[in-house]
C-alpha cells in the first residue's frame, strides 16, 4: 500500500543513535580543544539564495539516485540496532566544542537505516567549509571496526548537543528528511519531516526525498541556523530552519521551504509530523502491555481559520485510516501529549509522560486546504503509525515551484489553547447502556472529560451547562454532563448506536445556552469489545 510507513526504520535508528552515540570516546574534557579537530575543506561563499538556486536547477534535470558501493552496503547491513550502539562518536571532536553561546555539533555514523551519506558544512562570516568525514572520530567497540568501513563511508546525519552538557543532545537530523527535538523536558518523541510526497494514497507508494547536504551556522544568541538541500525523484527543495536556543517552555524553529517539482505530485504534505500511538484510556480494551498507556502523543489539536478549537483523540484502528479536516487560512495544528502523569504510563525508561508536543504555526495565508490525520494499525511501540500534515486537493504539475513558511513549537504545555475555552483531558469508552439494566447488544458509551476555561465556575446543580452531541449514521442516547465530585473538571457522557449506513463521525462539546464553553471534541467511532 501507499502508506506502508517505511519511515519506521528511521525512527528506530535515530533512537539508537540518541542512546549510544553521545557517549564520549575516552578523551578527557579537561583537555578539550576550543574547536573541532575534524578536517575541513576550503572556504567558499555561501547564501541561502544559492541553495535555492541549486535546488531550482537540479529540478530541471533527471533524478540521480545516490551511489552506494557494494562494499559499503555489505558492512552497513551488519550495523543493526545493537551494533550501532557500539559505535561511539568522540564528543571531543564535536564542532564548536566549548565555544560560549554555540551548541556543539556531533555527526552521526552511517547505519543500516541510512546507507546514503550526507555532506555537512559549517558557515561562518558568509563562508562555508565542508566538514570532511573522519573515521577516527568514532570508537568502534563491537564486531564492526574502523578498518571494515570502505572509502565511500560518510556522515549519517548530525545532532546538536547542549552547550554545558555534552553528554546530552536536543536536536537530531538523520534519515530521509526526518528531524526531531527533545523539547523542554529533554525527551525525544515524535519527529518532523521537510515534506511528505504522495502520502496516504491507496494506489501509489509514498516517496521519501532525502536531505543530501547541510550548512550549519551558529547565531550570536545561542541558536543554530540549518540550511539543507532536499532531493528526490519527484522534487528538489531548499530548507532553512532557524532554531532558537533551548529554554524551559518550548524550543522554537522558524522554517522556510522552497520546493521544485520534477514530476507531478498528487498529494504534497506540508509540515508533516510523525508519531506513535498504541493505546491509552481511549482504547484500553486493546491494551496487551502491563503499562496502561503507551504513546508519544494522544491527540491532534487544530485552531481553524474561523477561530474554532478542535480536538481529535488519536486511535489505533483496525485498518489504515485517513481523516481530513477542511480549513482555510489555518491558525495552527499539532500533535499534543496532554497526559503528563507518570502514573498513567509507569515507564521510567522511555518516559512517555515527558515526550514533547509539536505545534505548527503557519506564517502568511496558507489558503484553502486541509489537515490530514493518518492512523495506521500497530501492535508495538517501536512502530511509527501516526502522521499529520497540511495539504490540498490539487495535484501539483511538474515544473512548479512552491514556498511555505511556518514556526514550530516543541513544547510541554499546550501553549496555544484559548484561555477561555476548556480542553479535553481524557476520552474513555465502555459498554453502552445503564448500570443495573440489561445492556444492549451493540453500542458504545463515551465519557469525555473537559477542564479549564470557565468550567470551574459552574456546579452540576446550576443546570446551566448542557451537552451538545451530534453523529453521522448513528443515534445518540443517554447524553448528560456533570462536574466530577471534588474536581475542577466536567464529564460528558453519551451512548452511540450506529445505524450501519456508513462511517460514524462524532462531535461533542459543552455549552451554556448558545455559548460554547469547550473545544469541539471529534472522533471517528469504531467498535470495541468489553
Amino acid at each position: 500500500m501507499g502508506v506502508n510507513m517505511e519511515r519506521r526504520k528511521f525512527i528506530g535508528y535515530m533512537g539508537a543513535a540518541v542512546a549510544a552515540g553521545l557517549i564520549p570516546g575516552g578523551v578527557s574534557r579537561a583537555f578539550a580543544a576550543e574547536d573541532s579537530s575534524l578536517p575541513r575543506g576550503e572556504k567558499k561563499p555561501f547564501s541561502f539564495e544559492g541553495v535555492i538556486g541549486w535546488a531550482r536547477e537540479q529540478a530541471k534535470k533527471p533524478y540521480q539516485p545516490p551511489v552506494v558501493s557494494d562494499a559499503l552496503k555489505n558492512v552497513l547491513s551488519r550495523i543493526d540496532y545493537d551494533a550501532y550502539q557500539k559505535i561511539r562518536f568522540d564528543t571531543q571532536k564535536a564542532l564548536w566544542l566549548n565555544q560560549d553561546g554555540v551548541p556543539p555539533i556531533a555527526p552521526f555514523h552511517q547505519n543500516r537505516g541510512t546507507p546514503e551519506k550526507v555532506r555537512i558544512y559549517i558557515v561562518e562570516n558568509g563562508q562555508a567549509q565542508e566538514v570532511e568525514y573522519d573515521p577516527s572520530a568514532f570508537a568502534y567497540k563491537g564486531d564492526i571496526q574502523a578498518g571494515d568501513m570502505p572509502d565511500d563511508t560518510g556522515w549519517g546525519g548530525f545532532r546538536a548537543l547542549y552547550e554545558k552538557d555534552h553528554s546530552r543532545d536536543w536536536l537530531a537530523f538523520m534519515g530521509a528528511s526526518y528531524f526531531r527535538c527533545a523539547g523542554p523536558q529533554d525527551q525525544y518523541g515524535l519527529s518532523a519531516r521537510a515534506v511528505a510526497v504522495n502520502i496516504a494514497l491507496h494506489d501509489q507508494p509514498e516517496e521519501f526525498p532525502r536531505f543530501t547536504e547541510f550548512w550549519l551556522e551558529p547565531t550570536q544568541d545561542g541558536g543554530l541556523h540549518i540550511y539543507a538541500l532536499l532531493d528526490g525523484p519527484s522534487l528538489t527543495g531548499a530548507m532553512q530552519i532557524a532554531c532558537q536556543k533551548p529554554n524551559d517552555t518550548d524550543i522554537v524553529m522558524d522554517v522556510t521551504v522552497r520546493f521544485f517539482t520534477r514530476q507531478a505530485i498528487r498529494r504534497l504534505g506540508i509540515a508533516p509530523l510523525t508519531s506513535m500511538f498504541w493505546f491509552s484510556e481511549t482504547n484500553r480494551d486493546e491494551a496487551v502491555d502491563w503499562r496502561s498507556e503507551i504513546h508519544d502523543n494522544d491527540g491532534l489539536a487544530l485552531w481553524t481559520g474561523t477561530g474554532e478549537r478542535l480536538w481529535r483523540p488519536l486511535d489505533n484502528p483496525k485498518h489504515t485510516r485517513t481523516s481530513s479536516f477542511v480549513d482555510q487560512s489555518p491558525k495552527g495544528f499539532g500533535l499534543m501529549q496532554r497526559d503528563r502523569s507518570f502514573a498513567n504510563y509507569q515507564d521510567d525508561g522511555v518516559f512517555y509522560d515527558r515526550r514533547p508536543s509539536l505545534w505548527i504555526e503557519p506564517k502568511g495565508d496558507w489558503g484553502k486546504g486541509m489537515v490530514q490525520l493518518l492512523e495506521i494499525p500497530t501492535d508495538d511501540e517501536i512502530h511509527d503509525n501516526i502522521g499529520a500534515y497540511w495539504t490540498t486537493d490539487a495535484e501539483i504539475p511538474a515544473g512548479e515551484e512552491r514556498a511555505w513558511q511556518y514556526r514550530m513549537h516543541w513544547m510541554k504545555a499546550d501553549m496555544f489553547g484559548a484561555a477561555n475555552v476548556a480542553h479535553t483531558i481524557a476520552t474513555r469508552t465502555g459498554r453502552a447502556g445503564v448500570p443495573g439494566q440489561k445492556r444492549p447488544d451493540k453500542g458504545l458509551k463515551y465519557a469525555i472529560d473537559f477542564a479549564g476555561g470557565a468550567l470551574a465556575n459552574f456546579k452540576t446543580e446550576d443546570k446551566k451547562i448542557t451537552p451538545d452531541v451530534s453523529a453521522s449514521n448513528a443515534a445518540i442516547q443517554n447524553a448528560y454532563c456533570l462536574r466530577v465530585v471534588g474536581q475542577d473538571y466536567w464529564r460528558l457522557v453519551f451512548d452511540v448506536f450506529p445505524d450501519g449506513n456508513g462511517p460514524v463521525n462524532l462531535r461533542a462539546s459543552l455549552k451554556e445556552g448558545d455559548r460554547q464553553l469547550t473545544e469541539t471534541w471529534m472522533f471517528e467511532h469504531r467498535e470495541h469489545h468489553f
